[in-house]
């Protein structure tokens, strides 16, 4: 019986080793991370844009993005990246989950959730960008 012997095996190894190394892991990680302060800076739009403080504020419409008042809950947005290929984005105002997810007597106004909505298409292009970069990096054809 014959041996068969796979052609270019050594290359094709090194070109996996490659492309699942720190530098693929750093470009798309930073990605990420732009992603996410896409999403962030949305969300910070969202909310302040039209927003009267005062005694002419009014909350926003229930399911859509809150009005600011006191600009808290926009300034208190934050990007961090959590692990190489995880990034979180929190709003650390204290009543900021009181007012994305509602209460029993206040509509939800899910900011978060519109704003990665109205960035889907340009964060996965944006991710989708890295990951073709790297592909072709370890081809060596860059």
């Amino acid at each position: 019986m014959a041996r068969s012997k796979m052609i270019g095996a050594k290359a094709h190894v090194a070109r996996l080793r490659k492309l699942a190394g720190e530098a693929t892991v750093r470009r798309v990680g930073k990605a990420l991370f732009a992603a996410g302060e896409l999403i962030q800076v949305e969300s910070q739009i969202g909310i302040t844009s039209g927003a009267v403080s005062g005694k002419n504020h009014t909350p926003g419409p229930v399911g859509g993005y809150p009005n600011a008042d006191t600009h808290l809950l926009a300034d208190s947005h934050e990007t961090n990246q959590i692990a190489p290929l995880v990034v979180e984005i929190s709003v650390n105002a204290p009543y900021a989950g009181y007012v994305h997810d509602g209460t029993s007597r206040m509509g939800a106004r899910p900011y978060l959730q519109l704003a990665r909505d109205a960035k889907k298409t340009e964060v996965t292009q944006l991710v989708r960008r890295a990951v073709d970069r790297a592909v072709k990096t370890s081809r060596g054809t860059e």
